[in-house]
């Protein structure tokens, strides 16, 4: 049995040579997104970052961990004029849309090397911090300390956490009132969204995650697992995807704004149709339903209309 911290099993889980995200499937084979598995989704997500785009003058879009580059492929086909470019853990997928740029990132935290210099640029990164292994810990009683892993996903309690992550929980998480209680420890994901956005010289920063913020921070933690569409108990073999929600108000963002409420804002909702349409066009009213079906989908309380975007405008 080989006990490690659940972030270096996380890391190896994902993005290590037989990681998750490096299969074919790739994400779109165990959890749906607003980009990929909402019939219509994609549209509309892809709608509103051609929004935010117009409003800052953008002129290209960096979609950082694009999986297999869905919202691209939805912005390719809205005919946008601006610079497209995905990046991911994999290889270009073969039938990106040629008008397509990719970069091969390692995963994780770290950023390739030729993302840089990002002038009005709008840099989305869409549920890629929930999947930023961070430090899990959990309170004795005393102290926090270091939750290890082995590869089936049972736990033991390691160390006394290091006190760079200490300091961070004491900075972000609310003090614990009991053994037991967890945290995810967000400093690794602070760290890696100052380094992309240092990356970029002018343009929008959107980072868009499940999240929570200091008041409601879940006691117990909130990592977990997914396979085949189905939440499971996190594994770190490399089966399922291991996540955890972000801290959102510890990123440094300008704002934070639910999705439900920013697509209301940039004026998203589809038209009711005309019953009459029904009858003299059915292909088109069908069309129609299933757009107003997906944006009830993107913006629905207690589902994907809670998804936190963290705007930062660069300049």
């Amino acid at each position: 049995m080989c006990w490690r911290p659940w972030s270096e099993a996380w890391q190896d889980s994902l993005y290590g040579d037989a990681g998750l995200y490096r299969q074919p499937a790739g994400p779109a084979g165990h959890f749906a997104t607003s980009a990929q598995g909402i019939p219509g989704g994609g549209a509309l997500l892809a709608a509103a970052v051609d929004s935010l785009a117009d409003a800052h003058g953008c002129r290209a879009v960096v979609d950082f961990a694009a999986g297999r580059g869905e919202l691209l492929t939805e912005l390719a086909h809205r005919g946008t004029a601006r610079t497209l470019i995905g990046v991911d853990v994999v290889d270009r997928p073969a039938d990106l849309p040629a008008s397509i740029d990719w970069l091969r990132s390692p995963g994780g935290a770290t950023l390739p090397s030729a993302l840089a210099g990002l002038s009005k640029t709008l840099v989305i990164a869409h549920e890629w911090l929930d999947v930023v292994p961070c430090e899990i810990a959990e309170f004795d009683g005393v102290r926090w300390r270091r939750v290890e892993v082995d590869d089936n996903g049972t736990e033991r309690l390691g160390n006394a956490l290091d006190p760079a992550n200490t300091e961070w929980l004491q900075r972000h998480w609310p003090a614990p009132s009991a053994a037991g209680e967890r945290a995810e420890v967000g400093r690794t994901r602070d760290l890696a969204v100052a380094d992309l956005r240092s990356r970029m010289a002018s343009g929008l920063l959107i980072l868009v995650d499940y999240g929570h913020l200091h008041d409601d921070r879940p006691r117990h933690g909130s990592l977990t697992g997914f396979r085949d569409g189905r939440q499971q108990a996190p594994r770190p073999d490399g089966s399922t995807d291991v996540t955890a929600h972000v801290a959102m108000d510890s990123l440094g963002a300008d704002r934070l704004v639910c999705q439900r409420d920013l697509f209301a804002e940039l004026d998203l909702e589809p038209p009711r149709p005309a019953i009459t349409l029904a009858s003299s066009d059915p292909p088109a009213y069908l069309r129609q339903l299933a757009q107003r079906s997906a944006y009830g989908q993107l913006t629905a309380r207690g589902g994907l209309g809670d998804f936190w975007w963290a705007l930062t405008t660069i300049s």
